[in-house]
């Protein structure tokens, strides 16, 4: 019998690839998310590497749906081997004039769904003495980011907790990797509201969807950490550990101004 590797998120961008990757690998599949016609063109899709693919229908946003999408596996006797916790969205803009709604939205997704999905299943990795989880972090996670504040503290949230969680399971078979991509080709920009920052993200040499995922799959089954995938993020995530916070937040800033620019 397969292996299950639960995927929220997993119709575009890195979600969609490391599905691919998954099932390429001989992986079963349950793919998590917020529109069905979508999720059912995936699992078409990966039915050529004879992947057996589950589906459940959530907006993933926050406590209750996240123990919607446990109780859905349980009730189809669902294992799940692997979580990987990708769904996640940032908002663009200065904090004084965003939409709070939207962010509340994406603290409940980013932060409270992943928190959630992780508490319920984890007991049960445990229990096995076996199971990983992969969260999808970012480079954000490294610093301050004016212009997308909420956004950067979610993944900073979600670097810290992740490797928390980690040094707490070391000797019970299970694993967390928090994946850092840095700016990646996918159609975040786009719901970030940053619609003009795709020409300029392309000049900044910014990695495929499908090399960060390859990224984070080999970081999972190799047991790290933490995988900032490319090495100009890498070396980017450790110049803002010494370097002065002030002058951190003024380079921060002037990148995500850029980005904006016609």
């Amino acid at each position: 019998m397969n292996k299950k590797a639960l995927i929220t998120g997993p119709t575009s961008g890195i979600g969609y690839e490391l599905a691919r990757i998954f099932a390429n690998n001989g992986f079963d599949l349950i793919l998590v998310g917020r529109n069905r016609e979508k999720l059912e063109k995936v699992a078409s899709e990966l039915k050529n590497t004879e992947t057996n693919c589950d589906i459940i229908v959530s907006d993933l946003v926050g406590k209750e749906a996240a123990i919607g999408v446990f109780e859905e596996t349980r009730k189809k006797r669902l294992d799940v081997d692997i979580l990987v916790n990708n769904a996640g969205f940032g908002l663009y803009g200065e904090f004084s004039k965003t939409d709070i709604d939207k962010e509340i939205e994406m603290i409940e997704l980013n932060i409270v769904t992943l928190t959630t999905l992780t508490k319920l299943f984890l007991p049960q990795m445990i229990a096995r003495k076996s199971g990983k989880i992969l969260n999808l972090a970012s480079t954000a996670a490294f610093q301050p980011g004016p212009l997308m504040a909420v956004y950067y503290a979610t993944k900073a949230y979600v670097l810290h907790f992740s490797e928390a969680i980690a040094e707490e399971l070391k000797e019970t078979g299970v694993s967390v990797t928090a994946l850092c991509p840095g700016p990646t080709e996918t159609g975040f920009q786009k719901e970030a509201k940053m619609d003009n920052s795709v020409e300029v993200l392309r000049k900044e040499n910014v990695m495929d969807a499908k090399t960060v995922a390859k990224v984070g799959y080999d970081a999972l089954i190799s047991r790290k950490v933490i995988a900032v995938a490319g090495l100009k993020n890498k070396i980017t995530a450790e110049l803002v550990r010494i370097a002065p916070r002030s002058i951190v937040r003024k380079i921060v800033k002037k990148i995500q101004e850029s980005k904006t620019e016609k």
